[in-house]
């Protein structure tokens, strides 16, 4: 079942369901725009006088119940201790998570209250009106510190899965085609690099896996950052949420032709960026210094999730600028993403000429 089959059936039978499990009578449900490699159908929920809501419809067949029950766990966890993330809603019946059932199709349902504020992107990518830009850079990795702090004191009930259990050798080989052998080889050496690195309480634990100004919402008033979407959460290091971090910042800066502005810029942006998240819990040196290599596994993500979605929807594998982008950097051993190196062209940013497989 695809995007538009589920959103069809959502409008004639899954949301007059969906209203009485959670008690929506009398809200107005808009669709929310799927983006490329979205794996839900998504509403927001809106009536006066109420808090607004996101409805999540999972229809793929990628997860399971014990991933979503992990997932809306692990969320309701933060929530509790302080996290400045979007509560879960119960249903009726004090379930987190429902399921429907129809025609053999498993739907799973859950509910959230709607962040405070709006993305940046909605905000035309401008910050708030009084304050400097790096009181936005400090307040993402203060609470992306908080959270990583609240994951060393977690001890879930129903555990979600952990980085290896996606990210190995077996799982590669058999998703990317044969005809990107210099990919798959770089790919698992990459992984045999990551599993000789500490999994410790202080290094390892849940993380978001997608920390980016797409998953979360700034109140304009305030600069108070709420996160959302833990869809992609799992076990794994700190450091890749921050290199996450790391790679969407290259945005506030992708424009400049000068690499050692670029390099600068991008030094001075992580350094508050760490001066936040260490106002809230500690991270060593000695995992800091390996930023390159996780930059290089948030690469791989970007990869396994376009030929995952390519998959999904039965399209045969193509390469287009962007992917062949990060192909290039994983298969030549560019640092960085490739920001400071000659094959970024700040005209057309993070693309490369398509590739056939």
């Amino acid at each position: 079942m695809n995007y538009n089959e589920v959103v069809k059936l959502a409008e004639k039978y899954l949301l007059p369901l969906i209203s009485e499990l959670y008690g929506l009578e009398g809200y107005e449900t808009k669709p929310v725009k799927a983006h490329t490699r979205g794996r839900n159908v998504v509403y927001t929920c809106e009536k006066e006088g109420a808090d607004a809501k996101i409805l999540r419809i999972a229809f793929l067949p990628d997860r399971n119940r014990e991933d979503f029950l992990g997932e809306v766990e692990y969320v309701r966890y933060l929530f509790e201790h302080g996290g400045s993330v979007s509560d879960v809603v119960s249903s009726r019946k004090g379930n987190q998570l429902e399921e429907i059932t129809h025609n053999n199709h498993t739907f799973f349902i859950c509910l959230f209250k709607k962040a405070k504020g709006k993305m940046l992107v909605e905000n035309h990518y401008r910050y708030r009106e009084g304050a400097p830009i790096t009181e936005y850079y400090y307040n993402c990795g203060k609470v992306l510190g908080k959270l990583h702090q609240l994951s060393k004191e977690y001890t879930p009930v129903h555990r979600r899965y952990s980085f290896f259990d996606k990210y190995n050798a077996e799982y590669i080989d058999k998703l990317i085609p044969d005809s990107l052998s210099l990919l798959k080889e770089k790919l698992v050496q990459l992984l045999h690099t990551l599993k000789g690195f500490d999994r410790n309480q202080e290094t390892f634990g849940m993380i978001h896996f997608d920390y980016n100004d797409g998953n979360y919402s700034i109140d304009f008033d305030t600069g108070q950052i709420t996160v959302y979407d833990f869809d992609n959460s799992c076990f794994g290091w700190y450091m890749y949420d921050l290199a996450d971090l790391w790679t969407h910042g290259v945005g506030w800066i992708a424009a400049e032709p000068d690499a050692g502005k670029r390099k600068k810029f991008m030094d001075d942006y992580f350094k508050t960026v760490l001066e936040g998240y260490r106002s809230e819990t500690g991270i060593d040196n000695t995992m800091l210094d390996k930023l390159p290599l996780f930059i290089n596994a948030t690469l791989m993500e970007n990869i396994v999730d376009a030929f995952e979605v390519m998959q999904n929807n039965g399209e045969e594998p193509e390469c287009d600028e962007e992917l062949s982008y990060l192909i290039k950097c994983l298969e030549d051993d560019i640092p960085y993403k490739g920001f400071f190196h000659e094959i970024y062209s700040c005209e057309e940013p993070f693309e490369y000429e398509e590739r056939n497989i």
